[in-house]
């Protein structure tokens, strides 16, 4: 079978778990203004690891969140994506309440905390993985707090 009917979901084989460790690291968010960007993520207070040049065509910035294994780079010559069209970036947080508080106390604009469940997840008691506060950078690319409080099963991967 082709990867491309793979892909599209008409296979009924069950592909088995990779044995490659491959972590998400990095994820490349397109914006209008390096400087501006780099001084936003500064007043999160999320961690600047690197700001590098590579001639007059290629600068990159790159920020991790607090206790973060996956960080966030933009700059110029990095993405042809348009500035601001990153959506649904999800920050999984403990305590969503005191996440956007803190946010707010930064001079961000964060949304009401709102709850949104899929179709089925009624019964479901507790507010982790269908709590969310919505904000988003200079730009416009759109960050959710996610409340994660316990993890569902198949989550975690095991040894």
């Amino acid at each position: 079978m082709s990867g491309t009917a793979e892909s599209a979901g008409t296979s009924a084989e069950v592909s088995e778990v990779g044995a490659i460790d491959m972590k998400l690291e990095v994820l490349t968010l397109p914006v209008s203004d390096v400087d501006r960007a780099k001084s936003f993520y500064q007043s999160l207070g999320w961690r600047l690891d690197a700001d590098f040049t590579a001639g007059d065509e290629i600068r990159g910035v790159q920020f991790t969140p607090p206790h973060s294994q996956c960080s966030i780079h933009f700059g110029k010559g990095l993405t042809a994506a348009a500035p601001g069209s990153a959506e649904r970036l999800i920050l999984a947080v403990d305590d969503i309440d005191a996440a956007r508080d803190d946010l707010i106390s930064r001079g961000v604009d964060v949304g009401d905390v709102y709850e949104s469940r899929p179709p089925g997840s009624e019964s479901v008691e507790g507010r982790s993985y269908f709590t969310y506060a919505s904000f988003s950078d200079p730009d416009g690319n759109g960050w959710l707090l996610q409340e994660v409080t316990t993890r569902i099963p198949g989550r975690v991967w095991e040894d």
